[in-house]
């Protein structure tokens, strides 16, 4: 895919996995950094400008390769093998409310190790759709302290009534990881489409268990993807200042 042709391509292990990672620097380096988590159908090129965005504005950024192959495009065999993947695989949690899924131990240590080279109070993550609630998870046992929510949609609100609806209210953590990020002093932004089936009732059970931490961002509509295909430029520009406030104000510790 052309447009990942000037990022870096490297591996990150950690555990019994290892994972392909794209990774950009701003001109001259740079002292914060975000990690973007991609949505279904994988890495693709309006994610990538959405990206490089964040890199102008002096962030390391990085691109994990969590599934699906970059450009392959939102045809429908493509997003279908996507989600088979997802249903397939053990590192997601598809339906399980109250589960965290079991990738975001890898996720986890990715932050750690951007954290443990750049220095600084955290680093930020995005997360969308099926990856939003992973910077949710991420929070929990990982320096995360610019986590940006963007439709979250796990675990799938789908299924008989009752269990859809609760399965749209569940922020997809175990009991103790919604401890800890309760109990967390960190700030979380949040972006939706009202209209947008996909999110559930999350919005609700943000504001209920984070009370002031959790702000809001609402778009009129059915759109579903904020920051890439539906773009709202008020939301890009809403996120980029967030991370810009809670990291560029940490920046100035140094490596220890």
């Amino acid at each position: 895919m052309k447009e990942l042709d000037d990022w870096s391509l490297t591996t990150f292990s950690a555990g019994d996995e290892t994972r392909e990672v794209y990774r950009k620097d701003p001109p001259g380096g740079g002292r914060t950094g975000v990690i973007v988590l991609h949505e279904i159908p994988g890495i693709q090129p309006v994610l990538v400008d959405f990206a490089n965005e964040l890199v102008d504005h002096g962030h390391i950024v990085l691109l994990p390769r969590l599934f699906g192959t970059p450009g392959a495009g939102y045809s429908l065999p493509n997003v279908a093998g996507d989600l088979w993947q997802f249903c397939v695989r053990r590192e997601f949690a598809i339906l399980a409310r109250g589960r965290t899924s079991p990738v975001a131990g890898w996720l986890r240590a990715l932050a750690r190790d951007l954290h443990e080279e750049l220095g600084g109070e955290g680093v930020g993550v995005i997360g969308m759709c099926f990856t939003g609630g992973f910077a949710l998870a991420m929070m929990a046992d990982a320096p995360v302290i610019a986590p940006v929510v963007a439709e979250p949609s796990l675990p799938a609100a789908v299924g008989l009534p009752r269990g859809a609806r609760l399965r749209g209210a569940d922020l997809g953590l175990s009991p103790d990881d919604l401890r800890a990020v309760k109990s967390s002093s960190t700030q979380v932004l949040g972006l939706r489409y009202r209209c947008d089936p996909a999110v559930g009732s999350r919005w609700e059970t943000l504001e209920r268990e984070l009370g002031g931490r959790f702000f809001a961002v609402d778009f009129d509509g059915k759109g579903h993807s904020v920051l890439t295909r539906d773009r709202q430029q008020a939301g890009v520009d809403r996120v980029i200042a967030f991370l810009d406030e809670k990291l560029l104000a940490g920046a100035s510790r140094p490596v220890e």
